[in-house]
């Protein structure tokens, strides 16, 4: 991330014949600018209104030429924008104060021009003084007119008619006007003719305030994209610079707006008092949301107003004692926008075919260099290439017959093959855990010991006894594992001293051996949250179990490998 700064902010004075020197005082270091306003006698004695008041900026252009202003105020801003940072110069003022005259220029003579046509001339020098790097330039031409956007270069022949009106849309890349036509410029003259064609579009208005008052606010954007020549080098770097006209802010009363420019005004004086409201937002960090959805003109200059770009501020501002109400509220406004700071950081990007093409080659040369290490060290034997299904069989044999004990050792060569066998080994401990559940899912039956109905019934049969414990039947055609309840009868057939009974017959001995858990096993899982009970005669027990078995409230049986060992089961046959 870039470093915090502050936003640069300049006040250009419009040269008059009636400049009012004694209300208005330059300091000493060209950087702060004095207002002195008499206080008025009719008020009274006792008269508290305030009549001095100071600010510090970062400069005063005062009888500043427009190459003076150019240096002072964009040229930094225009050649760190090939770089890689986005860059935001904005006029404000009120009408009449010279934004238009210090953004676009005067057309008649040719050092008149403005910092807009200075800074594609920078731009096309500076691609020139930089062969290492393919750059292309794009520009677009924004106008935000009684809050509708409208595209200043939508009547270019080669531009088709827009289906859906412009709106502003965010994407975590930042703002964009979805719909604005972006113009690929290859060369100095087809900026400017774009530039032109966009100025004559634009609307204006004549009133006592100025005579080609813009009515609208309008933004040139000039988007970069630098690319190295060198094939190696897959970064590339993005930016843009917005460079912002604003409509000039008036009192009604002094421009005499009636009918339509009167509209205009005051959409005009909306918008500019909610991007007041948004600069000042910005300018105390204790304010969480910033409202820029208030108005269009906010929400398209989002990125620039406090985000990822160096921004620069112009207040023009009349030099006449008649203005020095709007002079003090311009001046505010640029003492607000110095509060307030930017984030600026380099936008790279990557090309992703170069870097698939540069990884493909290093891929090659490290194989090489292995291939060169292998040699080396009599190692021909070592492959680096992806094993085929004939390895993968081999290896799968090898490690049956190694857990079997039929082969001591597997050969180890390389890593590929590390990863292979223990991937085989995941395998076949997933397969032999997969045969075991369904060799007992064919044998015995398992209750869930949270089905409390299943539990009592099963109670009942007596095969378990109210703790849980199995309870074993002495009746010559099985074995039991548990403890006999304490309340057992000497008349019953159940033996609380026997926890096993004797050998049982033969088809009995005969089916226990081909039981896949034996004896010791079941000693182990006798404690279990699961059972595990053969058919019984006992009706009550037939109806329970068959009905746990088509609610599918039948546990899968664990087997006995180590992640299962906090499920051990008892079992009943």
């Amino acid at each position: 991330m870039g470093t915090r700064k502050k936003v640069h902010a300049f006040v250009r004075v419009k040269p008059t014949d009636d400049f009012a020197h004694e209300m208005i005082r330059y300091g000493d270091d060209n950087k702060s600018i004095d207002i002195h306003l008499k206080k008025d006698i009719r008020k009274g004695v006792v008269n508290n209104q305030q009549t001095d008041w100071s600010f510090k900026l970062d400069g005063v252009l005062h009888d500043a030429s427009q190459d003076l202003v150019y240096e002072t105020v964009a040229k930094d801003v225009v050649s760190q924008a090939l770089d890689g940072y986005n860059g935001t110069i904005m006029c404000y003022g009120q009408t009449g104060a010279g934004k238009t005259y210090t953004m676009t220029g005067a057309t008649e003579n040719y050092k008149h021009r403005g910092i807009l046509p200075r800074a594609l001339q920078q731009v096309f020098r500076m691609i020139e003084e930089r062969p290492t790097h393919a750059i292309t330039v794009r520009v677009s031409y924004l106008e935000i007119y009684n809050e509708s956007l409208f595209d200043l270069l939508s009547t270019l022949p080669y531009v088709g008619p827009s289906v859906t009106p412009m709106t502003i849309v965010e994407n975590p890349q930042g703002v964009f006007i979805k719909g604005l036509s972006v113009h690929l410029t290859s060369q100095e003259e087809d900026a400017f003719s774009l530039l032109f064609e966009g100025e004559t579009n634009r609307i204006i208005a004549s009133h006592t305030m100025n005579k080609n008052s813009s009515r609208s606010h309008c933004i040139f954007t000039i988007y970069m994209e630098a690319h190295s020549r060198t094939l190696s080098d897959e970064k590339y770097v993005t930016s843009k610079i917005n460079l912002v006209d604003l409509a000039g802010s008036e009192r009604l009363g002094k421009s005499g707006s009636e009918g339509r420019v009167l509209k205009e005004a005051t959409y005009i004086n909306k918008s500019l008092s909610f991007l007041e409201q948004a600069i000042i937002a910005l300018g105390d960090h204790k304010r969480d949301h910033i409202p820029f959805r208030q108005c269009k003109l906010t929400h398209a200059l989002k990125d620039s107003l406090g985000g990822n770009c160096n921004m620069v501020l112009v207040t023009n501002i009349y030099g006449e004692a008649a203005q020095l109400e709007e002079t003090l509220s311009s001046l505010r406004f640029a003492s607000r926008m110095k509060l307030v700071t930017t984030e600026p950081a380099i936008n790279e990007k990557y090309n992703a075919e170069r870097m698939v093409k540069n990884l493909e080659k290093e891929l090659v040369l490290l194989k090489q260099e292995l291939a060169i290490h292998d040699s080396l060290a009599n190692r021909n034997i070592v492959t680096y290439d992806p094993m085929d299904e004939i390895q993968i069989a081999e290896i799968n044999s090898q490690v049956r017959r190694y857990l079997e004990g039929t082969l001591d050792e597997i050969d180890i060569i390389n890593l590929r093959q590390i990863q292979e066998v223990f991937n085989q080994f995941r395998m076949v401990l997933s397969q032999q855990e997969q045969e075991v559940e369904a060799a007992l899912r064919r044998k015995y039956t398992l209750i869930d010991k949270n089905d409390f109905a299943t539990i009592s019934a099963v109670q009942k049969a007596g095969l378990i006894d109210v703790n849980g414990h199995l309870v074993g039947e002495p009746d010559g055609q099985g074995f039991g594992l548990g403890v006999a309840p304490f309340s057992t009868k000497p008349g019953k057939k159940s033996k609380s001293k026997k926890t096993v009974k004797d050998p049982p017959s033969s088809s009995a001995r005969k089916e226990g051996a081909s039981s896949p858990v034996s004896g010791k096993d079941l000693d182990m899982i006798s404690t279990s949250k699961t059972q595990l009970v053969p058919s019984s005669k006992d009706g009550d027990v037939k109806d329970v179990l068959s009905r746990d078995r088509e609610t599918s409230s039948i546990e899968p049986l664990p087997s006995d490998s180590p992640k299962e060992e906090s499920r051990p089961l008892s079992i009943i046959t």
